[in-house]
């Protein structure tokens, strides 16, 4: 059973860090727990996933142009920024019966269902919400699996290798059920006369979101107990003492007192994230602009061969989470054969910019090949060669590797690192969400006018994520701290974790 980790902020008369871990004695709690929690990623993922796939299609055949279609995506990084820091913050602080992190996961998946509601009725209010909850929800999730993993390193890894993989398997069903066209015949309600066949399949695979996330969170909540945890005599001299600071004052206080290693794993962190959420934006626009040559704002002709595009890159996604998954429940062997998840990241850094560089390879033999046919008097291109269509999604396949590293190896040395210097688990998982949010909203800013300049199409966007993911890999490997070693189980349960 699971006990919480105090947080008080004193005005520092020691010069110690202002979140100071107060650890109480833990038992080890079975690896099901872990697995339980770790599968409300799932839920989370099933919804972004039908994001991915059809957001920045979508919202370019509704007549956005290709440099605008990124800010769209401002939703979610603008409400990271503010929402997991804040939810970290108060998480660690949480005196609830219920628990630390049980009630803000519970508020999480009761928000997402709220948006997903939303989504069908006020599409951009829903979405809103809809990243703001899942926000609400991540930071929660990853601080109770640290919370249960103790400073037992392995089992950290182990826990953040299994939310990568349930990312994964949520990653899976909402691509999978984003390419079923019959899934308005399970909700026949979503069908009216305002609401045609696309949008009502399209509201019936956020239900089917809805009904998965409540599920496993439901399952979850009620197997895995905290113990309440209240502030000691000590601790509540220490808290009326405390010189009051304003929320962001504890955020900016906090940087202030990190260690190098947290520093080192922010600057890596930033930088794999400028390298993938180019690619995350705008990967099936890719395959229906580059790779198949078709144009969303077309002729129709041009835009179904725009369409088949988005579609081949839907299933270039969905080999990708199979690839995901399988490396995530590998990353903890991969580490033991290469020397250390250090060495393991910035490895798979270097294999992530070689993919992001074959782009502009595939787009150019895409473009030297493309075949076309007349069509009632007007040039049509055709679909590119099966080599071609192979290529791109054997890229899409091989980035699942470098992926699966990058759902796992940062939060897992943020719980290390932020362990053994004494920080609590919420408002570091909170602050490293800071380096993940800070370059999405850069890129969502900067992407689509930065590809204009270049002519409009998205390989300036991927060659810049190319170098910066070599620089990544250098870091890593460089500069970046290897973990402290694993403490003996029988030490680990003297110091307060199990």
């Amino acid at each position: 059973m699971e006990k919480s980790c105090s947080i008080t902020t004193t005005t520092k008369p020691d010069n110690k860090s202002s979140f100071q871990l107060h650890q109480p004695p833990l038992s080890s709690p079975p690896l099901i727990k872990i697995i339980l929690v770790a599968a409300i990623a799932a839920g989370i993922q099933f919804g972004w996933a039908l994001q991915l796939s059809l957001l920045t299609p979508y919202v370019q055949l509704l007549g956005i142009p290709h440099k605008w279609a990124s800010l769209i995506w401002l939703y979610g990084p603008i409400s990271g920024m503010v929402v997991q820091p804040i939810v970290g913050y108060h998480s660690d602080r949480c005196t609830s019966r219920f628990g630390r992190r049980r009630p803000f996961i519970a508020a999480g998946a009761a928000l997402v269902s709220l948006a997903v509601v939303l989504i069908g009725f006020a599409a951009d209010l829903g979405f809103w919400i809809l990243d703001v909850a899942n926000n609400m929800l991540q930071g929660p999730c990853r601080a109770l699996l640290a919370d249960l993993s103790g400073n037992n390193q392995k089992k950290t890894r182990i826990a953040n290798a299994l939310f990568s993989f349930f990312m994964a398997v949520g990653n899976v069903l909402g691509f999978a059920a984003g390419s079923y066209t019959h899934f308005h015949n399970i909700f026949p309600f979503t069908t009216t006369k305002a609401c045609d066949v696309y949008c009502a399949n399209l509201k019936s695979c956020f239900f089917f979101s809805i009904l998965l996330l409540l599920t496993v969170t439901f399952i979850a909540l009620s197997y895995v107990q905290e113990k309440p945890w209240s502030r000691g005599n000590n601790e509540a001299e220490a808290e009326a003492k405390a010189t009051p600071v304003p929320f962001f004052g504890e955020i900016l206080s906090a940087l202030k007192d990190l260690k190098r290693p947290m520093w080192i794993l922010l600057l890596v962190t930033c930088l794999n994230w400028i390298e993938w959420f180019p690619f995350l934006l705008f990967d099936t626009d890719w395959m229906g602009r580059e790779v198949y040559g078709g144009n969303s704002q077309g002729t129709n002709l041009v835009t179904k061969l725009y369409n088949n595009g988005v579609r081949a890159g839907a299933l270039g996604l969905m080999l990708n989470s199979v690839v995901l998954g399988l490396t995530s429940l590998g990353v903890e062997h991969m580490a033991r054969v290469l020397g250390g998840v250090k060495r393991l990241w910035g490895i798979v850094n270097f294999l992530l910019a070689f993919c992001l560089a074959m782009t502009v390879l595939v787009t150019k033999l895409a473009n030297s090949s493309q075949r076309f046919t007349t069509v009632d008097g007007v040039l049509v291109p055709l679909p590119p060669p099966v080599g071609i269509k192979a290529g791109a999604l054997s890229l899409f396949a091989v980035l699942g590797i470098p992926l699966a590293a990058t759902y796992s190896i940062p939060f897992a040395l943020a719980s290390i690192f932020s362990s053994s210097s004494g920080a609590g688990q919420g408002l570091s998982l909170g602050v490293l969400n800071l380096a993940i949010v800070v370059p999405q909203i850069l890129v969502s800013l900067g992407s689509g006018p930065f590809d204009a300049i270049f002519g409009g199409g998205n390989l300036p966007a991927f060659v810049v994520g190319a170098f910066a993911a070599a620089a990544s890999g250098i870091f890593a490997l460089t500069m970046l701290p290897s973990p402290p070693p694993d403490v003996p189980a029988a030490k680990s349960a003297i110091a307060g974790f199990h």
